[in-house]
């Protein structure tokens, strides 16, 4: 009569144990900016087969946000942002291991317009016409793309009317939803994020930068797995990683 309860038991153990999840010897957290999404989900994937013992944990975000996060003593091994401003920040605030910082790609600022548009933009001054309602871009004091697009326009003495349509967003990627949406008339985005849309936005400006649009990576100071956060930082930085950004629309920095 006891066979049975134990073989149950036996069963249920073995069971579980099929079941259970790999054990890695690391998870390695990455902190990284919106507009890196598809780029960095696909250097993880090669990253991990390379590196069977470690499983790569991605959390995306405006970069502001990101860095916020990791003052406040969210877990964080690196942190990869999309303008020098945010890892300005991080630096001063401690937070991230100088040395280790190095810039690994570029990119432009394009003004969008959803596939359909039948306004006809063709400049940033198109932007204080009438039939312009909405204007979607990064909020300035929080995403990277939001503070290269205010510069530009500011530049162009054209901040203030375009503000007045503004649709502030809290990242670059829902400012790429709200014009794929058609919810907005324009927009600002990343190059790299108007490719991912294609059949959805079509670029009617690229905005030139008063300040190159470069991404910083750096290890954070609180990683306690230093090397293999500098392994990942080295495998972005590697001809296999920089191939990857590339394919994805970025530049070299």
């Amino acid at each position: 009569m006891t066979a049975f309860p134990r073989l149950a038991a036996f069963t249920a153990l073995t069971l579980g144990l099929l079941a259970a999840p790999p054990a890695f010897a690391a998870d390695l957290v990455v902190s990284a900016a919106a507009s890196l999404t598809n780029a960095f989900k696909t250097l993880a994937e090669q990253y991990e087969r390379a590196h069977p013992d470690t499983k790569v944990v991605l959390n995306f975000g405006a970069s502001d946000v990101l860095m916020q996060q990791i003052v406040k003593g969210a877990p964080a091994d690196v942190f990869a942002s999309a303008d020098q401003d945010a890892m300005n920040r991080a630096e001063a605030g401690n937070v991230v291991q100088p040395a280790s910082r190095k810039d690994f790609a570029a990119n432009q600022v394009v003004l969008v317009v959803p596939a359909d548009s039948p306004l006809g933009i063709g400049t940033l001054r198109d932007l204080t016409r009438a039939e312009v309602k909405r204007v979607a871009y990064g909020n300035p004091s929080s995403v990277p793309v939001g503070r290269y697009t205010k510069g530009a326009l500011e530049a162009e003495h054209l901040w203030d009317a375009v503000a007045a349509k503004g649709v502030p967003a809290q990242n670059v990627r829902q400012c790429l939803d709200y014009v794929a949406r058609g919810e907005v008339d324009a927009g600002f985005v990343f190059a790299t994020d108007a490719a991912i849309m294609p059949d959805k936005v079509k670029v009617a400006v690229r905005v030139p930068s008063r300040t190159p649009v470069t991404y910083p990576i750096a290890i954070t100071a609180q990683t306690k797995q230093a090397a293999q956060a500098d392994s990942f930082v080295q495998y972005v930085l590697s001809p296999q990683g920089q191939a990857v950004l590339s394919r994805y629309g970025f530049q070299k920095p």
